[in-house]
């Protein structure tokens, strides 16, 4: 492999989210919960942001031509999606933009669809601008989420619902939408009058056998996509995301609500980044992206051969890992804290993205090969435990 994945990069004490956001856990515990990669950024965000540096004037920015040619390029060469320019509102993060499009698109009191389990962020954005989160859960076959649509069909068709929040791959079910599914859900919402925010920041990240298909690809009526380089490229520090949407009328309002949220601006780190990630960082994802699958293939060869009670559900897309332990019988919530003081890793409770979640654990598979080898079997060794003491 052209880039190092193994290197083992000590980010403690450098006021880390992932791994300094906790002082009253033991010190080697190991962090396999936030999103947030422990890998280098690619040699060429890396080149991007030093000449930036060197230049030592952080001024206010503006984006340039290269910023939409790269966003454009990227998308057309490797999605088969044509963006034009004239869609693109940019802004500091996907979560401001999502809560920035429902401001813009919904009343207070309106309903908001999503299919739970799902980001957790989206019960906030949800709940901030005055809505309601109306689910429509996946189902859980075996080890497959599928979509019940009939399920989502009577959902979309109350008319306090105005808006979908699809998760596309989706986090944390690990599902990469098919076409025919999108196509799906497209139908429903055009017939009931409801408006698809499409959050895509995990486009990048899709294991073999599986295709990203944007939303914006098979829609038929208006639609709403947002985008980042950030989570492929672990570049999320820097905040810059975009919003692409269909109808001008659209844009008008969701730009206001841009403004008056404050989150209009970008730094020049993170347009720098952007321009380097789509324009010249396409072989360091390639080859992360044969790493984590590897990661994610040790996982499951692991907890078949360590706690095969549990189910691991089938990763088509993100990095992170879904693990059902509801036959343990312990709140994830709880089940969390046991396993940072008992064994000394951390992973996030089901329970923070919704009820459907209630008794799984998500694990972030984004780390070198040794240190997620020490991670799991710390899990998978207290899960036997606890299995074992069940019974």
């Amino acid at each position: 492999m052209k880039y190092n994945f193994d290197e083992m990069i000590d980010r403690r004490g450098t006021n880390s989210y992932k791994w300094d956001s906790r002082s009253d856990i033991p010190a080697d515990t190991i962090p396999l919960w936030v999103a947030d990669m422990d890998f280098r950024a690619a040699p060429a965000i890396i080149d991007a942001l030093r000449r930036r540096i060197d230049m030592g004037v952080f001024g206010y920015t503006f984006v340039p031509d290269g910023y939409y040619d790269a966003l454009c390029g990227w998308f057309a060469k490797r999605h088969g999606w044509d963006i034009d320019r004239e869609m693109v509102i940019y802004t500091s993060g996907v979560v401001p933009a999502i809560s920035a499009i429902i401001k813009a698109m919904t009343s207070p009191g309106d309903k908001v669809l999503v299919q739970t389990p799902v980001y957790n962020c989206f019960f906030s954005s949800i709940r901030n601008n005055g809505c309601a989160a109306q689910e429509s859960p996946l189902v859980l076959e075996g080890e497959n989420y599928s979509i019940d649509f009939d399920d989502l069909e009577a959902k979309a068709s109350d008319p306090k619902c105005t808006l979908m929040l699809l998760c596309n791959p989706h986090n944390p079910a690990g599902r990469v939408w098919t076409r025919e599914e999108l196509s799906r859900i497209d139908d429903i919402c055009r017939r009931n009058g409801v408006l698809v925010v499409s959050d895509e920041i995990h486009c990048e990240l899709v294991f073999p056998g599986h295709e990203y298909i944007p939303f914006a690809t098979v829609a038929s009526g208006s639609w709403v996509s947002c985008v980042s380089p950030s989570k492929a490229f672990n570049i999320a520090g820097l905040q810059i995301a975009n919003i692409v949407c269909s109808d001008s009328g659209l844009r008008t309002k969701i730009d206001r609500a841009i403004n008056d949220n404050e989150v209009c601006d970008v730094n020049p780190f993170g347009v720098d980044a952007l321009i380097a990630a789509y324009g010249k960082s396409g072989d360091w994802l390639d080859q992360f992206l044969v790493y984590i699958h590897q990661n994610y293939e040790m996982m499951r060869g692991m907890v078949k051969e360590m706690c095969p009670e549990l189910p691991l559900i089938n990763l088509e897309g993100t990095y992170l890992a879904w693990l059902d332990c509801r036959s343990i019988g312990c709140p994830s919530e709880e089940l969390e804290e046991r396993l940072i003081h008992e064994a000394g890793v951390w992973v996030n409770a089901g329970k923070m993205y919704g009820e459907a979640g209630e008794g799984f654990l998500r694990v972030n598979l984004a780390c070198p090969r040794e240190r997620l080898r020490e991670g799991l079997w710390r899990l998978l060794s207290a899960l036997k435990k606890y299995i074992d003491n069940k019974q």
